[in-house]
């Protein structure tokens, strides 16, 4: 996309097409407007078509451009934060709410790819969270334990479990989470939109919103080459937002993460690694996350932007760290490398915005876009269809609030990766 090959690397090398879209360039009228085509706006899209409402959705760049075609692909339950902290957090009913959801976002994820044929590589087959030292083991170990409360299929495996699960022995134990799997993530954007293009959504690419107000009919949605007229209004461009409502994108951090990309590997290399085809991160403050596509590349990432001097200091911890997991696997030269932006909020959660009247999103999924993007899409439609009340929602409805020292804190990611990559591939 873009003509950059950093931006989506192999996932847009291996993915099937989107559906056939071109900019707005005329006056409409619809009654619901999504701004943005990623999971949360491709989803509402999707529900809200097969209602048979009016949807135009406008996508500034293409199908999938920002986290939703970028990320890992794996499909997670819940959220970073522990189990037990969301109802101190958000209150005992909303956090017990936005739990069940959440726990059960990848059965809804992978039940859409399949009801609708997408071919996106969906493998419900389980993650692994790979325990670093006995502070990891301790960690998974209370993860655990608070999932189980909540009758999650989750299972605590030891160190030698996890070396014949994982492929390695460098973990001290793991916490499989049956709930989970991997996805090939723009493939399965784009299947979304084929499945919301069928339905009867209008998907407009090229079609950055410009400008925002108020008119007769509810809201004026103005392109560079077209507008759009409608009396609701879906935000859903989360951490790659600019306008019309700038001040989503106040409220979050940007985490850059890279992916790299193996040539194909043999069958004997793939029998020993992940054997089962679980995704697999570590427990690390800078994790490693590894996981299999459908041709046999091991995609192999962390935190990190592939651009400036980060191109080749994360190359060569990346080249150095998977030697070190996957002895193998030393020398190995990766086929593609990309990165993409995670936004972040101050207390690691999502929020739902009621951003004016009629204009309502759902933001800062801090990592976890595919299960979370996909049943808040879903939420947002069923509000507006008036299946759900807001009361019923999994978040509360909370004013914006701008992060302090953003722009320093983003400085402190994106180097602070770079030095800790540099230090673990010199030392």
């Amino acid at each position: 996309m873009r003509n950059d090959p950093f931006s989506h690397g192999l996932w847009e090398k291996t993915a099937h097409p989107a559906p056939p879209t071109h900019a707005l360039t005329e006056a409409v009228m619809a009654e619901v407007a999504i701004i943005g085509g990623g999971y949360t706006g491709l989803s509402a899209a999707l529900c809200l078509a097969e209602a048979g409402t009016d949807t135009v959705l406008l996508e500034a760049d293409e199908i999938g451009f920002g986290g939703s075609g970028r990320n890992v692909g794996l499909v997670n339950a819940g959220m970073w934060v522990m189990p037990d902290d969301l109802p101190g957090i958000l209150g005992e009913c909303h956090g017990e709410r936005l739990l069940a959801l959440l726990g059960d976002a990848p059965r809804v994820v992978f039940d859409l790819a399949e009801r609708h044929g997408m071919e996106c590589e969906a493998m419900p087959v389980g993650t692994l969270h790979c325990a670093v030292g006995e502070s990891g083991l301790k960690q998974i170990g209370e993860r655990a334990r608070q999932w189980k409360v909540r009758s999650a299929p989750v299972r605590l495996l030891d160190r030698q479990q996890t070396e014949r699960m994982v492929g390695s022995a460098a973990f001290a134990g793991a916490l499989l989470d049956e709930r989970a799997g991997t996805i090939q993530p723009l493939a399965y954007a784009r299947g979304l939109a084929h499945a919301a293009t069928k339905a009867g959504a209008k998907l407009h690419t090229g079609s950055r919103v410009t400008k925002a107000q108020r008119s007769r009919d509810g809201w004026l949605l103005e392109t560079p080459q077209g507008a759009v007229t409608a009396r609701h209004v879906i935000v859903a461009t989360n951490a790659y937002t600019t306008t019309p409502w700038p001040q989503i994108r106040e409220e979050i951090v940007h985490l850059p993460y890279f992916n790299f990309a193996t040539p194909p590997l043999p069958q004997t290399v793939r029998d020993r690694i992940l054997p089962q085809r679980q995704g697999a991160w570590d427990t690390k403050q800078v994790l490693t996350s590894f996981r299999w596509d459908h041709d046999g590349r091991l995609v192999f990432g962390s935190v990190g932007a592939l651009k400036g001097t980060g191109q080749a200091v994360h190359r060569a911890w990346a080249e150095r760290a998977i030697a070190r997991l996957f002895p193998e696997l030393r020398g190995i030269r990766f086929e593609s490398g990309w990165y993409g932006h995670i936004g972040m909020t101050a207390d690691h959660l999502p929020k739902f915005h009621r951003l004016d009247d009629n204009v309502i999103g759902f933001s800062g999924y801090n990592g976890r876009g595919i299960g979370p993007g996909t049943v808040f899409g879903k939420a947002l439609a069923e509000l507006i269809l008036g299946r759900i009340s807001e009361e019923e929602l999994p978040l509360p409805v909370s004013d914006v609030t701008r992060q302090s020292f953003r722009g320093v804190r983003e400085g402190v990611y994106r180097f602070g990766a770079e030095a800790v990559h540099l230090m673990r591939t010199i030392a």
